[in-house]
């Protein structure tokens, strides 16, 4: 016992007594509460032991709806936040959940989209489970939830992706909700069928170049394109009109009509052959053609004249062809390189943009012989003349011009159509666009009011007028908005999200969701 005694002694001499103390109370505490818990009458639970084990049930089938064609997605739950992570989306389905000792039961309205359980939080996982609840829906009901989505999108100025830039757009949070679901759903199926160089020969010069561009990108393309035509979403025909011309068109003749005849006999040769284009009467099927013919060589076929998308840079809605909100008004660009599309791009500062308006080109069309007759050598400040002779080209060229006038006149030509309106953006000129009956490219998410100027024809005398009535403050919005504009109209020798080929296929996928009526 004294032995005992001579220990502990020893022990509060070398430990001290404020840590002696500090242990003894940590002692107290535990024990009291090992106590309480041994004489508790029930046993403590956390806040989720109240929730089943779904370990310990089983789960039934997920029960559609086989009577209805129509199908009812739930109301939208964004899939990206502003630093593109998953968030949870547990409204991705409605569901109903009844909990009995044996199983759960859940109802599911379609789309059967399930979600991950609310306590996983790994992102990843989240992320793979939802493509994998996408992927299982048919394409019909991919595009039911995507409209239902984008439908019901609401504006969020503070949910942008950096590299989108928000007054260029009629309505961002739109834009940005629609672009995410065609990166996750759209599939398109590519016709193999057609011989070159009418079809699968892309010709990427001059100023029909964009159909080629395109064409090029989309038969290569690993994420949209697939070979299975049940998955697909859309059917592109992969012809050129402007390879059209020259193969089948008869110098001098005046006659197109062969070249209608041709595209009649070859979506009779696929309607035959498989069964999507008789599905939807042609719908589901789009074209991309630039040359102005372009509309001219459908009409021997009227369901490819009326139903199917066409992606024209004739986007004229007085010809009974081209129609406005289904069809899709194609940029025509001039490219010279094919090896580099981008060259030359840029312009001067405001400051260093002494001439007001630019304009030099052929006296063809409507427009041009009346604009040269208002203002051909009538103001020093207004450089309006005919095509540059060799001479004024050497002195000052055509593309220095752009680069030094605030404002480039766009009028149309045989057609509505310019390559002038992306020659300007190149050049970080303001295009002012005269055109009646022309959809200006890519309208259908583009605010042309914030980066462009639209004249009327019958305005052509009060053109001056027009553009100093501008205010400076104003221009100098303008000006900014096509310097972040032209991201999204460059042909990059590797496509890059928002640039031109993304950007039409985009508005492809928009006028495929138009379509649909929930």
């Amino acid at each position: 016992m004294n032995k005992i005694m001579h220990f502990i002694i020893f022990l509060m001499l070398r430990i001290g007594q404020r840590k002696l103390l500090f242990i003894g109370a940590i002692i107290t505490v535990v024990t009291f509460t090992l106590l309480q818990i041994k004489t508790l009458p029930y046993q403590l639970t956390t806040m989720n032991s109240s929730l089943p084990d779904t370990n310990h049930f089983e789960i039934t089938p997920l029960i559609r709806d086989n009577q209805s064609e129509a199908i009812n997605p739930p109301p939208f739950t964004p899939l990206l936040n502003s630093s593109t992570q998953l968030v949870e989306s547990n409204a991705l389905v409605q569901e109903k959940v009844k909990v009995t000792p044996k199983k759960i039961q859940i109802d599911v309205i379609k789309p059967n989209i399930s979600t991950t359980p609310i306590f996983s939080s790994d992102p990843v996982s989240r992320q793979k489970r939802y493509l994998r609840d996408i992927k299982t829906l048919s394409p019909y009901e991919a595009l039911i939830y995507a409209k239902k989505e984008i439908d019901t999108v609401s504006y969020d100025i503070n949910n942008h992706d950096p590299n989108l830039y928000a007054p260029l757009f009629r309505n961002i949070s739109v834009f940005k909700r629609s672009y995410e679901l065609m990166e996750v759903i759209l599939k398109v199926y590519v016709y193999q069928e057609g011989k070159k160089p009418i079809f699968h020969n892309p010709y990427l010069r001059g100023i029909y170049s964009s159909e080629g561009w395109f064409m090029k990108f989309m038969e290569s393309s690993k994420q949209f394109v697939t070979r299975d035509p049940q998955k697909a979403h859309l059917f592109y025909l992969p012809y050129s009109a402007r390879q059209l011309q020259h193969a089948i068109y008869v110098p001098n003749s005046h006659n197109i009509k062969p070249l209608s005849l041709f595209l009649r006999d070859y979506i009779n040769k696929l309607s035959s052959k498989y069964p999507f284009w008789n599905r939807t009467h042609g719908s589901d099927h789009f074209l991309v053609a630039c040359h102005d013919w372009g509309p001219y060589t459908l009409k021997e076929h009227e369901e490819l004249t009326k139903n199917a998308i066409k992606v024209l840079c004739n986007a004229d809605t007085s010809e009974g062809v081209f129609v406005a909100g289904k069809d899709v008004s194609l940029p025509e660009t001039t490219i010279g390189n094919p090896r580099r599309p981008l060259r030359n791009m840029g312009g001067k500062s405001i400051s260093r943009r002494p001439i007001l308006a630019f304009f030099a080109g052929g006296l063809h069309g409507r427009v041009r012989p009346i604009l040269l007759k208002h203002w051909a050598n009538k103001d020093d400040k207004m450089i309006i003349s005919g095509p540059m002779s060799y001479k004024q080209s050497q002195t000052m060229s055509y593309s220095l011009h752009m680069k030094s006038s605030k404002y480039c006149i766009c009028p149309m030509g045989f057609e509505v159509n310019s390559p002038r309106i992306v020659e300007a953006i190149y050049n970080e000129c303001v295009p002012v666009i005269i055109a009646d009956n022309f959809v200006p490219p890519l309208n259908e998410v583009l605010n042309w009011r914030a980066f462009s100027v639209i004249v009327g024809e019958s305005d052509i005398p009060k053109l001056k007028e027009i553009l100093l009535g501008i205010s400076l403050k104003r221009y100098r919005i303008m000006q900014h908005n096509v310097k972040m504009l032209q991201r999204h109209f460059y042909w990059n020798r590797t496509p890059v999200k928002y640039d031109m080929f993304h950007m039409i296929l985009h508005s492809i996928w928009v006028s495929r969701l138009n379509q649909i009526q929930v």
